[in-house]
């Protein structure tokens, strides 16, 4: 929208000389290295009083300089001098000079194609003007971007960006929030002289979620490139040239890859837009909340829109460390789950065997009664694998409270091994993994277990051709990679030396094991943990300045319930359970559940679980309440609430901290920040904000494991990647990606 801005200003004078424009704030740009100083700042003020005065770089991005003063050169935009790293492009270097330069085809992620020349400028000396995103920066280059001949260029570029456009701003969805829209303002003409008729495309049939209407296209080829470099899929590419040129699938095919939604995001046109967002609303009606995903353990940073009390859409936040600027399909499109199959009411079954809708006080008195009359040994609790860090605080403190400590998170298995953080935690960070150079994937599927981290993986090996080896069930990558074997004995081959893979760990500078979660559930993963240390003590995975030691989390509660200690035993627990709470656990194997037992369910979703239940207590999801989340990197992130509970539903802390009451045993808080100031007390990690605490203790200090490894293969731990928990499986969306995605 800056583009506008701009073009009101240069239409209506009057708007900034109403508006007066505070510049203490301003941040000098100079070539000295003193200018950080106020002193600097004052003495390399520009003498030219006809000169505006330098601005912040564009989207107030920051820019190291290298230590060396050879790998760095001066230009000049716009008569200021501009201190940039060598390499950089013309485009890069006056956007660190703080001029926004018109762009469609260029994204600072991917390649460069240099094909919509709106980026034009003029260079001294050159004899025309020149595409700023291709061309790189020279020493002493003299930039120039608002001469009447890159005025003239763009006015050019942009009649002809229109020509063959189709006057579709009020029935597209794109309208309001379009690039295209935003620099015609800016940069074009008031009229065009185009009389001819204008070309059409066929639309593409992609798949449930990208809808398309490719007249509008204007062949940035944005998207044939994130599928290609990001996505690493081969479906979309260029057919014809001229005006007959289009964008498509060359056969009829969908687009497959998890990430597909998000050429929506990078289209800056609408020939492709979220289809089931499709004519729902206009984005300046919608609220926009910034909060996390739960769908798995990355938590990828969202912007959840609203209207009312309905989720509209979610789209992606940047954050450099955790999900760059993409998030995966699940993420993007589960949000329609968040409406259905919703729990309104406290209900309790009948003896008909049907449920009740009852009042809070009825149903807390039910429950309250039944815990008076059970053995405190015969009490369990199970946190679901969406619980956030204060409901599962509340749940361990009431649970011991009543005499019990059988608390569990449904994920973590028989014995999780949570006596060190560095044992189920990403200890080199999503963001570290770009450092390393070879990878070792042990049953885990990162593709479908952790799209974000697939997608950091898929990134680094594309630029430094990092090797990859695999250990698990037979599985589809998105990059080159050896399939080393099905079983822990690969594991067992390559600690002891004897596999070929052992030459490339050892040639290796920074070398990076990933386990999966998924082996928490094996009984034999004591000992397949043992033998990733021993490997990784020999291979120097893991040394002072490199951690490369990685679990890959399937949860998003699943990190928090193991700082905060819910550790027991589930087979154990639910055999001699006679009073059952699941707070939204979906998933837990309750075959061995007494038929006696009294089972409370707690949660947002008539999902699994709710069959098995006496007493039904509906719960928030995470879009509508504040929580904490830990995701598998150990980096703590906050939940903001951006729709209001549906019907009678409370936050989970706050029904388990009134039944705690009702049933004798009060918890002693009654805040969110009683309930923080209380995880402090157990887990101070959990209280740092957007902040990753790594963990500084050695494994070494475990004792040594004597159980031997089983023969038995690992097995695939996510069948469905699209519906993989409560949210999910009550999606339409994900219902149709699961029928019409996934491979028979």
């Amino acid at each position: 929208m800056a583009f506008v801005a701009r073009a009101l200003r240069r239409s209506k004078p009057l708007i900034s000389s109403r508006c007066p424009v505070t510049v203490a704030s301003c941040r000098w740009i100079s070539p000295t290295a003193a200018a950080g100083s106020p002193e600097a700042g004052a003495a390399v003020a520009p003498a030219d009083p006809e000169l505006p005065r330098p601005r912040e770089p564009v989207g107030g991005a920051r820019v190291e300089l290298p230590s060396n003063s050879e790998d760095a050169l001066e230009v000049f935009v716009d008569g200021h001098a501009v201190r940039i790293p060598k390499g950089f492009t013309v485009l890069q270097a006056c956007e660190v000079a703080g001029v926004d330069i018109p762009r469609f085809c260029y994204h600072s992620r991917l390649s460069i194609a240099g094909n919509c020349r709106m980026c034009l400028v003029e260079v001294e000396k050159s004899p025309k003007p020149v595409a700023s995103c291709a061309m790189p920066a020279l020493p002493g280059m003299k930039i120039k971007t608002n001469t009447p001949v890159a005025k003239k260029a763009r006015e050019g570029v942009m009649e002809f960006l229109l020509m063959n456009h189709p006057l579709d701003c009020p029935i597209c969805d794109q309208g309001g929030e379009c690039d295209l829209q935003d620099q015609s303002m800016a940069f074009g003409a008031d009229r065009g002289r185009f009389t001819e008729m204008k070309r059409s495309v066929v639309d593409k049939n992609l798949g449930p979620l990208v809808k398309t209407v490719m007249t509008r296209c204007i062949q940035c080829t944005r998207c044939v490139r994130f599928a290609t470099e990001v996505a690493g899929v081969q479906d979309l590419g260029i057919l014809g040239r001229g005006s007959g040129e289009e964008i498509g699938t060359y056969v009829e095919r969908l687009m497959t890859s998890e990430l597909s939604g998000n050429v929506i995001d990078i289209c800056p046109v609408g020939a492709l837009t979220s289809k089931p967002f499709a004519f729902k609303a206009r984005n300046w009606e919608l609220k926009n909340t910034e909060t996390i995903d739960v769908t798995d353990a990355v938590g990828s940073n969202i912007r959840v829109d609203s209207r009312g009390p309905e989720v509209m859409r979610i789209v992606p936040r940047i954050n450099e460390d955790i999900n760059e600027e993409w998030i995966s399909d699940k993420t993007r499109f589960c949000y329609d789950g968040l409406k259905r199959q919703r729990l309104n009411d406290p209900m309790i079954r009948g003896p008909d065997g049907r449920f009740k809708a009852v009042t809070w006080r009825d149903a807390l008195a039910v429950v309250a009664e039944v815990l008076q009359q059970v053995k405190p040994q015969e009490i369990t609790g199970v946190a679901g694998k969406l619980s956030d860090a204060e409901s599962m605080m509340a749940l361990k403190d009431f649970v011991n409270r009543m005499g019990s400590d059988k608390v569990l998170c449904e994920g973590n298995g028989p014995s999780p091994p949570a006596d060190l953080r560095s044992n189920y935690l990403m200890n080199t960070s999503v963001a570290g993994l770009e450092k390393a150079d070879v990878f070792l994937l042990v049953g885990t599927q990162p593709r479908v277990e952790a799209a974000m981290v697939n997608a950091r993986i898929r990134k680094t090996v594309r630029a430094t051709q990092a090797k990859v080896g695999y250990i698990g069930a037979p599985a589809d990558f998105n990059y080159d990679h050896e399939h080393l074997g099905t079983g822990p004995q690969t594991l067992v081959e390559i600690a002891e030396g004897q596999h070929p893979f052992c030459s490339v760990l050892q040639s290796a500078k920074n070398p990076v094991i990933i386990a999966g979660a998924g082996l928490f559930e094996r009984e034999d993963q004591d000992a397949i943990f043992s033998t990733i240390q021993t490997l990784a003590k020999k291979y120097n995975v893991t040394r002072p300045d490199w951690n490369g030691l990685n679990v890959l989390l399937l949860h998003a509660a699943q990190a928090a319930a193991l700082d905060l200690g819910l550790v027991a035993n589930p087979a154990e627990s639910i055999k001699s359970a006679k009073f059952l709470y699941l707070m939204g656990a979906d998933d837990i194997n309750l075959d061995k559940l007494p038929e006696d037992a009294f089972v409370v369910y707690q949660g947002h979703h008539g999902d699994k679980a709710v069959y098995r239940a006496n007493v039904i207590l509906p719960s928030s999801a995470f879009s509508e309440k504040e929580g904490t989340y830990e995701n598998t990197e150990g980096c703590t992130q906050w939940t903001i609430p951006a729709v209001p509970t549906v019907g009678d539903a409370r936050d989970d802390w706050k029904i388990i901290r009134a039944l705690s009451e009702v049933a004798g045993a009060q918890l002693p808080y009654d805040s969110l920040q009683a309930v923080r100031d209380r995880i402090s007390t157990v887990a101070p990690n959990l209280i740092h904000v957007d902040e990753r605490e790594p963990s500084t203790i050695s494994a070494e200090v475990k004792p040594p494991v004597k159980q031997q490894v089983s023969s038995t293969p690992f097995k695939t731990i996510v069948e469905n990647f699209y519906m993989t928990d409560a949210i999910t499986r009550a999606s339409k969306i994900m219902a149709q990606c699961s029928a019409s995605l996934l491979k028979k």
